[in-house]
């Protein structure tokens, strides 16, 4: 896999180098740079080379634009023609918006008790970053937390209507923690000086457990349809009917988050072992070779979620990501020498094959669930990414749509027949045959090795 990444980073690092930077006669080529880079790439994803790879990311525009441009599976999906014409193109576009440090602050208990009235609380005074670059990476990690839990998305018009009417918000996975806290929320300063509430990406990339924050996992309670559509409901503001139907029938832990008008709703996935997966999103939209596709990732969906009227620091991208890949589920053993192991050996490493369980894109015929995703204008592919299967037997509901309820549903069978009764949906479910043709007590030995992981 090293010699892989160093090759094609290689080239893409050769590239921005040439990329606007003719040498002049007197001067060498750019040859030795290239090489003494070559040398970094002996120890890709350490902390050292991470660290480097940050400055380029905040400091170099055309090793950026190289990234994104190496990064993108499908040029001509809406996700990517738009940041194509819109990122890393120096003094155009999305690089020229004025950068967004918010005063902003999580959403405590207090907060929370004012809001519910209607009342809004004091923003405190300091911005979200003193402005510093870390220097560590423990540093990057500990200023990318601040970032997931208090860079706005977006304000909520909904979440602010929805925080007012409680067992609504409790119903739709508004989650608190023990202290009455709400991750995910926060109180901020919009660009036109009113306070407002926002989300975050802890809105859906938390999970609260008995009274704790559990950072990185999807919330699977999260109804984000149905309270947009109570909100709409109740307030008699007008919504195209079409899609008011359509987000009634997400259901907890799924979203429509594309960006075309297909019907396409995909499970908030955990965030747990990112830096193994090669592919992110889970029609493989963005390549990952490089801690730069992710740090992208985050720059570009903080700023189209704010209505690309600001972006953020690049500083604050870049400590995103490297929280992201800090993130953790925390102690498991791994039953490698059980009956179980051995049959996923036989039945599913061949896709599920790296470090956390994850692995390389496919055909979406192959895989055989629903298109749609797959082959839409918005991120679609033509493939499907292999998901990892850290933590997967919380990790209900799979499929990449999120209609198995199950892992006893995903290798069964039964599920492929029109008569099927599926705790979350009535009718065949097909796709992921892989196990479907093990005797009951190798599905049972496989199952249990799966609630290991």
């Amino acid at each position: 896999m090293k010699a892989v990444l160093g090759a094609s980073w290689l080239a893409m690092l050769a590239a921005a180098l040439a990329c606007g930077k003719p040498s002049p006669p007197a001067e060498p080529s750019p040859a030795p740079e290239v090489a003494e880079v070559a040398e970094e790439l002996a120890e890709p994803w350490s902390d050292a080379w991470m660290l480097r790879e940050g400055q380029r990311f905040i400091h170099d525009t055309p090793y950026r634009r190289a990234a994104l441009e190496h990064s993108l599976v499908n040029p001509d999906n809406l996700y990517s023609s738009q940041r194509l014409s819109s990122y890393g193109l120096g003094d155009r576009r999305w690089d020229r918006l004025p950068q967004w440090n918010p005063r902003s602050v999580p959403v405590d208990a207090s907060m929370a008790a004012q809001l519910e009235q209607g009342e809004f609380p004091e923003v405190p005074i300091e911005r979200l970053w003193d402005g510093v670059e870390p220097t560590t990476m423990q540093g990057w990690v500990s200023l990318g937390r601040r970032v997931f839990f208090g860079y706005p998305m977006r304000a909520e018009v909904y979440m602010e209507w929805g925080l007012t009417k409680r067992a609504l918000a409790d119903a739709v996975g508004v989650e608190r923690d023990a202290r009455g806290d709400i991750p995910g929320l926060v109180l901020f300063v919009d660009t036109d000086r009113q306070v407002r509430v926002g989300i975050t990406c802890a809105i859906c990339h938390t999970a609260v457990r008995d009274g704790q924050v559990v950072e990185g996992a999807a919330r699977r309670s999260f109804d984000y349809g149905r309270l947009r559509a109570e909100y709409f409901e109740d307030t008699g503001e007008w919504v195209e009917p079409g899609l008011a139907e359509r987000m009634t029938q997400w259901g907890p832990g799924r979203a429509d988050v594309t960006e075309d008008d297909d019907e396409d709703p995909v499970t908030i996935p955990d965030l747990w072992g990112l830096r193994d997966q090669r592919w992110l999103t889970q029609a493989g939209t963005i390549r990952h070779d490089s801690p730069l596709a992710l740090a992208i990732r985050q720059e570009t969906q903080l700023t189209d979620s704010n209505h690309a009227m600001v972006r953020p620091p690049r500083a604050l991208a870049w400590a995103l990501a490297m929280y992201v890949y800090a993130l953790d589920p925390g102690p498991r053993t791994v039953a490698k020498d059980s009956p179980g192991a051995a049959v996923f050996e036989v039945h599913c490493k061949r896709c599920h094959s790296n470090a956390s369980y994850g692995g390389r894109v496919l055909p979406h015929e192959s895989v055989g669930t629903d298109p749609a995703l797959a082959t839409g204008r918005g991120r679609g592919t033509g493939h499907y990414r292999v998901p990892n299967l850290v933590r997967v037997a919380d990790g209900a509901p799979f499929l990449h749509d999120g209609t198995v309820a199950s892992l006893d549903e995903l290798l069964s069978a039964e599920r492929l027949s029109p008569d099927f009764e599926g705790r979350l949906r009535k009718g065949a479910i097909p796709g992921h045959t892989a196990g479907m043709d093990l005797s009951p007590t190798d599905r049972a030995d496989l199952i249990a090795f799966l609630q290991t992981l």
